[in-house]
């Protein structure tokens, strides 16, 4: 027996979670059963807990959770056996098939990343799909030539998962980072992770007729999109790129093609769940070479199974700010 969050859906067609003990004969058919140590809270985990399940649950009952750590337990596959320390982020898992919020998962073997040397299921967790987005989106930049010199560099939602990351790697890389917040509280909190400017929502979430401004950024990661990226656009450095990874300002684009035309800026779109294997590995690789591990233990905030039905209604309205690290066995 072990324990899980279950959801049930009512006669109504509303969900509900629930903790349960759960047998190994209730867990889905793949190769690999794992004992999970740690999970997060991502905002899919936000919409997967809520009544209606945010559109992404299929069907109940249903273990949410898009993210887990931990060790293997059983392998039908070769390339995993029992010991083996193992993260899984993305392919739906969490959202239409069985995820992390259980003490126990069995999910594919491809789905599945060794856990980087110097690198604990924790730290992983705290790291999560947000800071695996983050790094993609920093990767993304540099490979489109983003460089320590260039000029400041913004991040939008910077006191969210992935902004909290994304500035906590972007500084120790030695860029300079400006943070974007609607939350004047948050401004000591992002400059902690390295960032040396604070910019207040206001400033850039409302569209302006002229498509282009001055030439501010040198890059950008986005997690706001909206009226707020249509505004970024505009004011980037000429051949500067921005990593789009959300929509939390919305997922309309009032832009115009200008910036594209006359500065040449890039507009790169950033997947976290069907990112190929080699991609993934490389990504966790330079997230334990590049976070500093010392900011990551700043931004995170411990809970437990119980905590996660509260937890997932926060995040949804953005009061979650950096990382969450779920002990399920606790």
């Amino acid at each position: 027996m072990f324990k899980a969050l279950v959801m049930d859906q009512n006669d109504e067609g509303l969900a509900s979670a629930s903790i349960k003990d759960l047998t190994l004969d209730d867990l889905p058919d793949a190769e690999v059963t794992v004992a999970v140590e740690y999970s997060t809270v991502n905002y899919k985990d936000g919409l997967c807990l809520s009544a209606k399940g945010g559109g992404l649950v299929r069907k109940y009952p249903h273990v949410p959770g898009i993210d887990f750590a931990g060790i293997v337990e059983a392998s039908d596959d070769d390339r995993y056996k029992p010991g083996d320390k193992v993260v899984l982020t993305g392919w739906r898992v969490g959202e239409a098939h069985w995820g992390g919020y259980g003490q126990k998962a069995r999910v594919k073997a491809d789905w599945l990343v060794p856990l980087p040397e110097g690198l604990s299921p924790q730290q992983a967790m705290a790291v999560g799909t947000a800071g695996f987005t983050s790094m993609l989106s920093v990767m993304a930049l540099e490979d489109h030539g983003l460089k320590p010199g260039n000029g400041p560099v913004l991040v939008t939602g910077a006191a969210g998962g992935v902004g909290s990351v994304a500035v906590a790697i972007l500084a120790n890389l030695g860029y300079e980072v400006a943070g974007v917040t609607g939350r004047p509280e948050s401004g000591d909190y992002i400059k902690s992770l390295g960032a040396t400017q604070i910019v207040a929502r206001e400033e850039l979430n409302e569209t302006v007729k002229r498509p282009l401004e001055s030439e501010t950024w040198a890059g950008c990661v986005d997690a706001v999109g909206g009226a707020m990226l249509a505004r970024v656009l505009g004011q980037m450095k000429y051949g500067a790129s921005v990593a789009a990874v959300g929509l939390a300002g919305g997922a309309a684009l009032p832009a115009t093609v200008i910036p594209f035309l006359l500065r040449g800026v890039n507009l790169l779109g950033i997947d976290s769940v069907m990112q190929p294997y080699d991609n993934r590995l490389r990504a966790w690789e330079r997230i334990a070479k590049d976070l500093p591990m010392d900011k990551l233990e700043a931004m995170v905030k411990p809970a437990t199974l119980s905590d996660l039905p509260q937890l997932g209604a926060d995040i949804l309205q953005g009061q979650v700010q950096g990382r969450v690290v779920v002990d399920v066995n606790a």
